[in-house]
């Protein structure tokens, strides 16, 4: 039996993302090289060696910080890739908010040990890197499974999810994670994104005729945090929801699909969704729902990069960080897409323009309770009049 606490299950996810280079929040440049610098391997005697023949003869020539692709060596380091043996038991504990070891680094194991039908809970809270289940379910846990003991803890809930500004000790228990009830509802993006353009239920008459284009002008100057508060601005494109009435459930992954073209043969791609009005609030669970990141480049395959022809439009298509977050009414959902993320991306020069077309982007949103939710969350439910 084991239970992996915020665990870094494949290198390729913690220092790439969907082909982009990208370092865990606030470590400008750091890769694996990086890493293996500050473990500092092997004893003394044999610290040359393990320099010469790891670090420079195979961290650095084969992490290819110029295209970020995935290859060979990254696979090797992927632990998705090597649980064919596993047999035990597993509780795994994550934080939504753990922006060094991402919350996919679990999500991934747990759907694949789900999958090999080994005994599986998920733990999740709401605050940053690290943080075990409650004392209570690890114990339950390792008397059923560690030491043999018919304690009923395989009739349990799956999934243990600590509430926005609840105690890490009091998860609330769900069927299994993403909640069974939540469905994918997916919302278009409108004109006006220099400001704020609409983000608006999508129906199979909801494509405008024309070609709706809109861009953006990367500098990574500015933080996403000031880029999602701006009135007006054009180093991002911002689309919103409209003011929720009633909180809305979030449970899964969300998905972007979007097309676009690049003035550049390269450039980053970063996506945040964000509840707004920003608060700039010291609480974690607040601003920032979630955020996702792609290289352009690999709009085709992971393990080979394209650069790209300045004005031609290319279609990505790929997964946010997975979540679950009770937005609270009166606040609105704000997709916003911009180029170079200050705090996890590397810095190009300032200048590159994306350029979205609107009819060919969307966004898929797990939304517990589907399309019928999110609009109860957004109409309000009617009160009786005064008597």
């Amino acid at each position: 039996a084991i239970i992996p606490v915020a665990p870094n299950t494949s290198y390729y996810h913690y220092y790439r993302s969907n082909g982009l280079v990208r370092h865990p929040g606030g470590y400008m440049g750091e890769d694996i090289d990086v890493l293996y610098d500050f473990i500092a391997s092997g004893p003394t005697a044999t610290r040359s060696y393990c320099d010469r023949e790891f670090r420079e003869n195979l961290m650095i020539r084969y992490q290819d910080r110029v295209t970020g692709d995935y290859n060979d060596f990254w696979a090797g380091r992927d632990y998705l890739n090597q649980l064919q043996p596993m047999k035990a038991a597993m509780l795994m504990a994550h934080a939504f908010n753990d922006w060094n070891v991402m919350p996919e680094h679990s999500v991934r194991i747990y759907e694949a040990v789900k999958a090999k039908g080994l005994p599986h809970q998920i733990y999740f809270h709401q605050g940053g890197h690290g943080g075990p289940p409650p004392m209570k379910q690890m114990n339950r846990w390792f008397t059923r499974y560690l030491y043999g003991l018919e304690n009923g803890v395989e009739k349990d809930p799956k999934s243990w999810v600590v509430r926005e500004g609840a105690t890490r000790g009091n998860p609330e228990s769900y069927p299994d994670y993403p909640h069974p009830e939540a469905a994918a509802v997916t919302l278009r993006p409108n004109p006006g994104g220099v400001t704020a353009g609409a983000l608006t239920l999508s129906t199979p008459d909801a494509k405008p005729a024309e070609r709706q284009l809109e861009s953006l002008i990367d500098n990574f100057s500015f933080s996403g945090a000031i880029l999602a508060k701006a009135d007006w601005t054009n180093h991002r494109l911002l689309y919103t929801t409209p003011e929720l009435k009633e909180p809305l459930h979030l449970s899964g992954t969300a998905r972007i699909r979007i097309r676009l073209s690049s003035s550049q043969p390269a450039a980053n791609l970063s996506v945040w969704l964000v509840s707004l009005p920003w608060t700039d609030s010291r609480l974690i669970t607040d601003d920032v729902i979630t955020r996702g990141w792609a290289d352009p480049q690999n709009h085709r395959s992971l393990t080979e990069s394209d650069s790209l022809t300045p004005g031609q439009f290319y279609d990505l298509n790929f997964t946010l960080q997975p979540d679950d977050q009770i937005v609270k009414a009166g606040e609105k959902i704000g997709l916003m897409i911009f180029s170079s993320d200050r705090d996890f991306t590397l810095w190009p020069d300032p200048g590159t323009i994306l350029t979205v077309d609107l009819n060919q982007t969307q966004l898929d949103l797990p939304v517990v309770g589907g399309t019928a939710a999110f609009q109860q969350a957004i109409k309000g439910t009617p009160t009786e009049p005064a008597k």
